[in-house]
């Protein structure tokens, strides 16, 4: 068996979507994704992915970065979120690393300041999920928090369910079924027997009623 087409996904994700309309406000659409035959305690499954969204998340993703002055100015350029600079960080109270924790998706350091974002950021990124991503050096940096805006976690934690968002639903169906694919890859390349430990795929919107992908 292999991953169904894109335009079979797209089909199923059309149908998530108009089940999912009527709220007021612009739902995220997600991929749930059922393991089966696994063991959940294997290293193995200890899948923590970081995948890129080839046709963007629809919402991008808060990007914040902790740098130095040198290179705020093409932070800023490349739209962060928000830049927390080295002198800032190390003055950071509790409440003010956890707001900071809260509404970043993405935290991305300059690599000397890792050992201080740990300590003054840690404890409110770990319980969150979040880890700091180092930084690389040169003009890459723009880059890195352009692709970063539309990139999401995929992980397993204590079931043999991952869930993300692929997409929002105003989006193209074909265009989210891409993205999907992209983590259905991501994910199906980590697995002892690959599609076959798939047992269920879903689609849903945030408040709206699941479809699952007749495998």
């Amino acid at each position: 068996m292999s991953l169904p087409s894109k335009d079979i996904l797209a089909k199923y994700i059309s149908k998530a979507i108009d089940l999912g309309k009527g709220r007021n406000f612009k739902q995220s659409v997600e991929l749930v994704i059922v393991l089966k035959d696994v063991d959940i305690k294997s290293q193995q499954l200890k899948i923590r992915e970081v995948v890129y969204l080839p046709k963007g998340r629809g919402k991008e993703a808060k990007v914040c970065v902790v740098c130095d002055p040198d290179i705020a100015e093409g932070v800023k350029e490349a739209g962060a979120h928000r830049i927390i600079l080295s002198t800032e960080l190390r003055e950071l109270n509790k409440k003010q690393a956890k707001k900071i924790a809260s509404e970043c998706d993405w935290i991305l350091v300059k690599p000397d300041l890792m050992g201080t974002v740990g300590r003054v950021l840690g404890p409110a990124l770990g319980p969150r999920g979040k880890i700091p991503v180092p930084l690389p050096s040169g003009g890459a940096v723009k880059a890195l928090v352009s692709r970063y805006k539309n990139t999401v976690l995929v992980r397993i934690k204590d079931q043999p369910v991952i869930m993300t968002i692929i997409g929002s639903e105003d989006m193209n169906p074909e265009d989210l079924a891409e993205n999907a694919i992209a983590v259905l890859s991501a994910i199906e390349s980590k697995l002892p027997a690959r599609f076959a430990n798939i047992g269920k795929l879903i689609f849903k919107t945030t408040m709206g009623i699941p479809v699952e992908v007749s495998l």
